[in-house]
């Protein structure tokens, strides 16, 4: 046992004793270390954080990755916000009993989800195209079918 005064030799066999987090984690809590780093820490992942999250929700409508961008964005903030972890618990947790239900419905309910699914993305990419550019599918589609 080292003598009460050897700061080397405690700081030494604490280090020992306890488990050193590596990677992320490990560097993150580094930052976290000072005052001005876990401030800096805070607002760096809750704006890359909150920018993931809300542009994820912006393109949630639109065919492509928008539920996938929410997540990321809820993980990023998750490793500074419990909140977010707990959100973000709550959506695996939702979207794994989502998937169970689906396998266990027959192939008349999977076929309908699909058809659903796909019907709405359209009706979406064709009011979207409609409504900001004032482009018509439908009578597009026409023009070229008739030549």
């Amino acid at each position: 046992m080292p003598e009460t005064g050897d700061a080397e030799a405690v700081k030494a066999e604490a280090a020992e004793r306890s488990p050193i987090r590596s990677g992320l984690h490990g560097r993150l809590d580094a930052i976290r270390a000072t005052r001005a780093g876990h401030l800096t820490l805070k607002v760096v992942i809750g704006t890359i954080g909150g920018v993931l999250v809300v542009g994820g929700l912006i393109m949630v409508p639109f065919p492509g990755p928008g539920w996938a961008v929410v997540f990321a964005g809820l993980a990023v903030l998750a490793l500074e916000f419990h909140w977010a972890h707990k959100l973000l618990e709550f959506g695996k947790r939702t979207l794994s009993a989502w998937i169970a239900w689906l396998g266990r419905q027959n192939l008349a309910v999977k076929g309908l989800v699909v058809l659903v699914a796909a019907a709405t993305a359209s009706a979406i990419v064709y009011f979207g195209l409609k409504l900001s550019f004032g482009l018509d599918l439908i009578v597009e589609a026409q023009k070229l079918l008739i030549r």
